[in-house]
């Protein structure tokens, strides 16, 4: 008897999708017996029983696109008992035998709380920010480490020719793995994260330290969750989605005042928002994201439900779901001390 799979990603798009997608409805295929039901727009299609079917030649050519061909939202079906009555309802009158779900901490809660009353769910992990427990690594994250790494290589040269200040704020609402990968990378000479408060006198003062120096410009590369020592969190907007997140933004220009107020260097701001998260995913995330659609339609056909599946080192496991509840993935701090080596330098 032909069992019925849906699919389907939740929260911000991420490079990397597609090939989950495809690597899926390909293992479903070569396994045989099952047929792939694209849910639409995340949790939401659920509520409004918006599919698609997912056949070989419906996933054909998509590996090398960003997005996804679902649609994705940040819709919460346990927003209230109404909402999440009818989606079970919902998977019922779908006739879903499992459901294979794409997405970050939000998507996978859900995920967690339908298999709790008694759904057969795989998670798949992804976020850019590469904050999620459970997983070594996100796929979406080498994607947008290689755009921010890209832009503060060519912020080098304007800041260079210019004797500017250029501060660069990337993506990472509670953890710096962008900001300290792409500062790394890209030679930053500092990188301010969401785990340790900005101390502004410290940032200035390795700008002053530098134009003692003869070195009259600087980097700095700033996560966007990243709190100012002192001051409240700065919001780009007090609007909340689904899930009670406000919309974070707006510490680079705020950062940037204090620098030029006090070095007396022009001081400017640089934001990449939705440019890291677009696109084509690079070969790594193509590769990865491959890998995570395997091994979910793995578990689907062993019967192995309520996981994730995870990297752990260099080979994909299978973690529990409740994983991903214990907690934001945050930077090592070991790893966030070795970044000041390279600071003011």
């Amino acid at each position: 008897m032909t069992k019925r799979i849906g699919i389907l990603t939740g929260g911000g798009d991420c490079p990397g999708l597609n090939a989950v997608i495809r690597a899926v409805v390909r293992r479903a295929i070569m396994h045989g017996g099952y047929e792939l039901i694209g849910i639409k727009s995340g949790w939401r299609g659920l509520l409004d029983c918006d599919t698609m079917p997912l056949t070989r030649e419906d996933v054909r050519g998509i590996l090398h696109r960003g997005g996804t061909i679902l649609g994705t939202s940040r819709t919460n079906i346990f927003k209230n008992e109404e909402t999440a009555k009818k989606a079970i309802d919902n998977i019922a009158k779908l006739k879903l035998d499992a459901i294979v779900a794409i997405g970050g901490e939000d998507t996978l809660g859900i995920a967690k709380k339908l298999t709790d009353r008694g759904i057969k769910i795989v998670g798949c992990p992804k976020t850019i920010d590469n904050d999620l427990m459970g997983t070594d690594l996100t796929f979406g994250f080498d994607t947008a480490v290689s755009i921010a790494t890209e832009a503060v290589d060519r912020l080098h040269t304007t800041a260079e020719s210019h004797n500017r200040i250029l501060v660069c704020e990337v993506m990472g609402r509670h953890a710096g793995w962008i900001a300290a990968y792409a500062g790394l990378a890209g030679g930053a000479d500092c990188i301010l994260t969401p785990e340790k408060p900005v101390d502004v006198d410290e940032v200035c003062e390795m700008v002053k330290q530098r134009s003692r120096k003869g070195v009259n410009f600087s980097i700095i590369v700033v996560a966007e969750g990243a709190k100012i020592k002192g001051q409240e969190e700065i919001l780009a907007s007090q609007r909340k989605d689904d899930f009670g997140h406000v919309q974070l933004g707006g510490v680079g220009q705020v950062l940037a005042g204090f620098v030029a107020e006090r070095t007396g260097f022009d001081t400017r701001v640089t934001v990449l928002g939705h440019v890291q998260r677009g696109g084509t995913p690079t070969a790594f995330d193509r590769v990865l994201g491959t890998r995570y659609g395997v091994a979910a339609m793995d578990a689907v056909h062993k019967g192995n439900f309520g996981v994730l599946v995870a990297l752990r080192g260099n080979e994909i496991v299978e973690v529990p779901l409740s994983k991903v509840s214990e907690g934001i993935r945050t930077l090592d701090e070991g790893f966030y001390e070795m970044t000041k080596t390279f600071w003011g330098y």
